[in-house]
């Protein structure tokens, strides 16, 4: 099984926002601890990051050459990006919506999410931990 997990705008400069919210690790100690916990599961992982949206949605439309399934953080751009959800449902690939915020219980504008109804599942508030998490669902998808 093969996941690409896709990170949005403001990733790259992760380490430089609030540890608070975010946790505090750089975006490449944050993909080495998702790739251990793909390694648990027995998945291939790939990832990406842009702070274009436009990247991200033609990361969306070649993401089904290469992958079975794709973990997402989009970063704000969840909250109105109908690019990034008409590209992902073009995709075709089931997908999991993840947040190391609780973003539902932020700023009345980050419970929105323009990409849920076109994801297999979502979690959010867990940090790190929340993308075992979503490769704990795609899994299960994917069987």
């Amino acid at each position: 099984m093969r996941v690409e997990v896709i990170h949005g705008v403001n990733f790259d400069v992760l380490e430089r926002r609030d540890a608070a919210v975010y946790g505090g690790l750089t975006l490449i100690e944050l993909e080495g601890r998702i790739h251990g916990f793909g390694r648990e599961l027995g998945i291939e992982m790939t990832f990406s990051q842009t702070n274009h949206e436009g990247e991200f949605c033609e990361l969306l439309h070649k993401a089904g050459q290469g992958a079975d399934g794709l973990v997402l953080n989009p970063g704000a751009w969840t909250h109105y990006s109908w690019a990034i959800r008409d590209a992902l449902e073009v995709s075709q690939l089931p997908a999991v919506e993840v947040h190391l915020s609780e973003v539902d219980s932020r700023e009345d504008w980050r419970s929105v999410s323009v990409i849920r109804d076109v994801c297999v599942g979502r979690v959010q508030g867990k940090g790190v931990d929340g993308y075992r998490e979503a490769l704990g669902i795609l899994e299960k998808e994917l069987r």
